[in-house]
């Protein structure tokens, strides 16, 4: 079912032995998770926008999200400490593979002016952040039952232990980096 993961263990893994020179199968890094996370601050108020993002986000992944709430009060914000103001997804295996397949072939080629994903969105230790501007980019939500227009950020997780290392995977699996 996860083709991209069979041509991890069959393409990109015997090449990025012979580029990066690693001498054992086990050294190549590769994808741990992924995380899909959007912030709702319009939740203080609107509790239906914390249950339509939720179904969004239960469509895109094909899993349950999770409810993410308040650490700490903010009086600015009018915000209680315990209140719901977002929804996260952590996807693993099966699930993590098929999810990245549809993003880079199928949702990022959907992006308005799509010039490529930013180079510089690692974090140093070899995961990288992508932030959308719009859940309609996926096409398993239907345009005209969206409520309001919602971005997300979908946070990459690999065992690479530098940047560098972690975008030569993510170049072998086709995310398509910008030019700059």
């Amino acid at each position: 079912m996860a083709r991209l993961r069979d041509r991890y263990r069959n393409e990109i893994v015997p090449a990025m032995m012979r580029e990066q020179g690693y001498k054992n199968p086990m050294q190549v890094p590769r994808l741990e998770k992924i995380v899909l996370n959007v912030s709702l601050g319009e939740a203080i108020q609107n509790q239906k926008a914390l249950e339509a993002t939720t179904n969004d986000l239960a469509l895109i992944t094909g899993q349950r999200p999770v409810v993410t709430r308040a650490k700490k009060p903010i009086a600015a914000f009018k915000l209680r400490a315990g209140m719901a103001i977002g929804v996260m997804v952590t996807l693993r295996g099966e699930r993590m593979w098929e999810f990245f397949d549809r993003l880079v072939n199928g949702a990022l080629p959907r992006v308005r002016d799509f010039q490529g994903v930013p180079r510089k969105a690692f974090d140093g230790r070899g995961n990288y952040t992508l932030g959308m501007k719009e859940q309609i980019i996926f096409p398993e939500i239907d345009y005209d039952k969206v409520d309001k227009i919602r971005g997300l950020q979908v946070s990459v997780v690999t065992t690479a232990r530098t940047d560098e290392e972690a975008r030569s995977l993510l170049e072998h699996m086709g995310v398509p980096f910008s030019r700059q």
